[in-house]
């Protein structure tokens, strides 16, 4: 590879992209902090992404999206964009992310902010059975019993709201809040502390998806991202694809071979999971995590692992055109057995690797940002570092 779409050496966008996938900024900027998903990307890194391997008007995909970056940096800049996941979290923040509000919705909503949500008492009867419902499991100790009350109510108080888009908007605002003052705290935060932190949130939730329309109506052309819940391997299938549209650009970061992440889950009063995002957001969760990371942390061979990647590298490949850049981050629990493996399946796919390195033969690796606390205790392990990989579909 010795230039990019826009014409810069290779050398250039390697310094480039490698620079910002070790950006340790934080994230910030349009709606980003919507939600702190787990093994998001720096909106740094997917903007130098798109600046070195798209134009405007380009069709970008992220097959494995998560949290929604690529998706939301997309827009943007002016590339339309198609966001796919098997889990119904993600594309429910994503969507959150990049639906714009009106002028009447942003208003009821703040007006919510300000009389409804101070008002939410712990005392107050509620009319929904939570203590029933599935996805509360471990969200029932004293430690976390205020903070689940308040939430209750809140979803009950969002019906008065003027439409699905600003409820669905309120939903997003109360996981926000719900993860800061549950997931991975010793104490769980009070119910004022959760009711201020509430107002606060979707204020400033509101001016970030106000900024984002206002970037989105800069390009009349460009419509909202196309959300995809379902697996990477039946892209094929989808009518979008199916008329003929086909991508110029792929930017994602697929699930870890041999790392297991909750993307699903929170974990609350001593490391208890409980799958109280989905309640939330009234998604289902019907599948364990095993599902998500393409396979058990208990199978050590990770056949099945490499036999799922392989099938969704397969229906993004059959997506994409001939020549299409296919960029992504990946880590590994033990890249000496299977870092071969996992480029076998990029070949086998359809995809010739552009090797991204520092000059001297060596890909470009980076620290992982914002580990939690218990990644942090176990040290530099062998996960704790990603790897970039660019590679042209054939």
């Amino acid at each position: 590879m010795s230039s990019t779409i826009n014409g810069p050496t290779f050398d250039e966008v390697f310094r480039r992209v490698r620079d910002s996938a070790r950006t340790k900024k934080p994230v910030v900027g349009l709606t980003h902090k919507f939600y702190k998903y787990p093994a998001r990307f720096s909106p740094e890194f997917v903007a130098t992404v798109l600046e070195c391997f798209s134009r405007p008007g380009d069709l970008v995909l992220d097959p494995y999206m998560g949290g929604g970056t690529t998706v939301v940096e997309a827009v943007a800049r002016q590339r339309r964009s198609v966001g796919c996941d098997i889990n119904s979290l993600a594309v429910f923040v994503a969507k959150a992310k990049c639906t714009a509000l009106n002028a009447s919705e942003t208003k009821a909503l703040l007006a919510w902010a300000l009389d409804i949500v101070p008002a939410l008492n712990y005392m107050t009867r509620s009319t929904d059975p939570a203590e029933q419902d599935d996805r509360l499991k471990n969200l029932t100790g004293p430690k976390v019993r205020a903070v689940k009350k308040i939430i209750c109510l809140a979803l009950e108080s969002i019906d008065s709201l003027p439409s699905n888009n600003a409820r669905e908007f309120a939903k997003c605002a109360l996981l926000n809040t719900g993860q800061w003052a549950l997931n991975g705290r010793r104490s769980a935060a009070s119910a004022e502390e959760f009711r201020a932190r509430l107002g606060a949130t979707l204020a400033e939730m509101v001016g970030a998806i106000e900024l984002f329309g206002k970037r989105m109506f800069e390009s009349p052309s460009i419509d909202a991202p196309i959300l995809i819940h379902d697996s990477a391997e039946y892209l094929p299938t989808h009518p979008f694809f199916g008329s003929g549209n086909r991508v110029d650009l792929v930017i994602t970061s697929p699930p870890y071979p041999g790392v297991h992440i909750l993307y699903h889950r929170w974990q609350v009063d001593g490391r208890k999971e409980t799958a109280a995002p989905y309640w939330i957001a009234n998604r289902l969760d019907g599948q364990p995590s095993a599902y998500y990371n393409f396979g058990s942390r208990k199978e050590r061979s990770l056949d099945a692992y490499f036999a799922a990647s392989l099938r969704t590298l397969q229906g993004v490949r059959a997506v994409m055109k001939r020549g299409a850049k296919f960029v992504q981050m990946v880590a590994f629990s033990n890249p000496g057995e299977q870092l071969d493996r996992y480029m076998w399946n990029m070949k086998q796919a359809g995809f010739a690797e552009d090797l991204l390195s520092d000059g001297r033969g060596a890909r470009a690796w980076r620290d992982v940002p914002g580990r939690s606390w218990h990644a942090i205790q176990k040290g530099a392990t062998m996960a704790s570092k990603e790897l970039v990989l660019v590679h042209t579909a054939v």
